[in-house]
């Protein structure tokens, strides 16, 4: 039974030679968002703190990529097969090991909430494996054609790391022959009893090429880049016969003064999304002192604002603005002007608000002398 403080190792089994992925070299090397699949596992376990090493076994014309992407860890070079392998791994282990956690290279998503799970696990077993429940139909066939359907109650997919005391395992991989699926057949077949651990659904072995895409998402949704950008503008009133405002013309008996067209409500949108990018704001990309966007259409700003941020890898999921006026009334205007911005950004137009407000006459906006705008922006990295 597992002493009362473990030194554990874990064992991360990558040498294999992964043709089914596909790629100009073994699955494990290749690139998962950025960062070599083998080196992307061996460092959830390097973080967890109940890990005290992490040993690789590798395919011994592998040495190169292997010192490239693992640098930081212990290398063993693998035997024919993956029993082999294992063996030398377990063979290889620091001295003082008591525990190993045997680890696919090619399961880069395991989590350390899933290894804590095996670890603790260990306090009252000599050995533990994380599984799922089978919950599809099952099908028996020999060939094409659908032979009789096979009960899935008690079946589980297995998963890793599967969690030892290390003379357990050791002893059960020096009596066992040919070979087996994973560790917990060893085990079994040595008389170990084996305690189930609840596995994790994300936790997928890439085998396919497709397997690197879904691993992608799966990264990407937990790695998600959300940016929220706030803007504010304001423009007095001058001579005129209307405002624009989120690029619609409302008739009014004054105009908004500016050194563009002076849409309040579409460069506190702009501003919002520089803001979330932080990027500076208006005057920081089109210089008001720049005689080039005097009286300029402000879908001329809003527009690049979209740009940079798409440019940058950030879809706008949302944006909503308040126009802070007593005259004109926004309310029969909003649509059409939810609509233009809409259009602008390129987005649907339940993903844009347009609404006012009064300040119920107190302040410059109360007075009449101008309209203010405040702007929120949400951006998510694509």
């Amino acid at each position: 039974m597992v002493e009362n403080r473990p030194h554990i190792a874990a064992l991360i089994v990558a040498a294999g030679r992964g043709t089914r992925a596909g790629g100009a070299i073994p699955k494990q090397y290749q690139e998962l968002v950025n960062v070599p699949v083998v080196a992307r596992t061996a460092g959830v376990f390097r973080a967890h703190e109940k890990v005290a090493s992490v040993t690789v076994v590798i395919h011994p014309d592998d040495e190169a990529l292997a010192r490239d992407a693992l640098s930081d860890d212990i290398l063993v070079k693998g035997g024919a097969t993956r029993a082999a392998s294992v063996a030398a791994g377990l063979a290889a282990l620091p001295e003082g090991t008591t525990h190993v956690l045997i680890h696919d290279g090619a399961r880069p998503l395991v989590s350390t909430a899933l290894i804590s799970r095996v670890i603790s696990a260990l306090t009252k077993a000599d050995a533990a494996a994380p599984a799922r429940p089978v919950t599809d139909a099952l099908w028996r066939s020999g060939g094409d054609w659908v032979e009789a359907p096979t009960p899935r109650d008690g079946l589980w997919r297995a998963q890793t790391p599967q969690g030892f005391a290390l003379e357990a395992i050791r002893a059960a991989h020096a009596g066992f022959q040919g070979e087996a699926a994973d560790d917990v057949e060893v085990a079994l077949a040595a008389g170990v009893k084996v305690a189930l651990v609840e596995g994790d659904e994300d936790n997928l072995k890439i085998t396919h090429p497709g397997d690197f895409a879904r691993a992608e998402r799966i990264l990407k949704g937990e790695q998600m880049d959300i940016r929220l950008g706030n803007g504010y503008d304001v423009h007095r009133f001058g001579p005129g016969d209307h405002v624009v405002l989120c690029g619609v013309e409302v008739p009014h008996t004054r105009g908004l003064q500016g050194h563009s067209d002076a849409d309040v409500g579409m460069h506190a949108v702009t501003d919002a999304i520089y803001g979330a990018l932080a990027e500076g704001d208006i005057g920081q990309h089109f210089p008001p002192s720049d005689p080039e966007w005097k009286g300029a259409a402000s879908e001329i700003f809003l527009k690049h604002s979209v740009s940079l941020a798409a440019d940058r890898g950030f879809a706008i999921n949302n944006v909503d603005v308040t126009l802070v006026c007593e005259q004109p009334k926004i309310g029969p205007h909003a649509p059409a002007m939810r609509a233009e911005m809409a259009r602008i950004m390129g987005l649907e137009v339940g993903r844009v608000s347009v609404k006012a407000t009064t300040s119920e006459r107190l302040g410059f906006t109360g007075r009449e002398e101008g309209i203010a705008a405040i702007a929120t922006a949400l951006l998510v990295q694509k």
